[in-house]
């Protein structure tokens, strides 16, 4: 038997994959970087700027509380103050006033 064995013009080397060049990856690193950072900082301004006005609401808030305090407060003050037997009473005494009798009434006709 005879075997076949190529020779060694018809074997061809193996080819080799070409290496790939070794490139420098600190430019996308560093831009990455700073993205991730500027997210950061954006993510941190925001948080600053909600706790501020979080802040302000509840001043807000309290100073609600106390204006209708003192709206509940003059209402009082305003209903005691339209009583007629108070008004009355400071008529007698601080204007001398009394009130009219029948007697002392007149009624004027505009008919005529």
């Amino acid at each position: 038997m005879a075997s076949w064995a190529p020779s060694a013009s018809e074997v061809a080397a193996p080819r080799r994959r070409p290496r790939p060049v070794a490139r420098p990856r600190i430019a996308g690193s560093a831009a990455w970087i700073a993205v991730a950072g500027l997210l950061l900082a954006g993510v941190v301004f925001l948080n600053v700027a909600v706790l501020r006005l979080n802040l302000q609401m509840d001043d807000l808030g309290a100073q609600r509380t106390q204006l209708r305090a003192q709206n509940a407060a003059l209402a009082s003050e305003l209903s005691s103050a339209a009583d007629s037997l108070k008004i009355e009473a400071q008529a007698r005494k601080l204007l001398g006033l009394e009130p009219a009798g029948p007697d002392r009434i007149n009624y004027l006709d505009l008919s005529k």
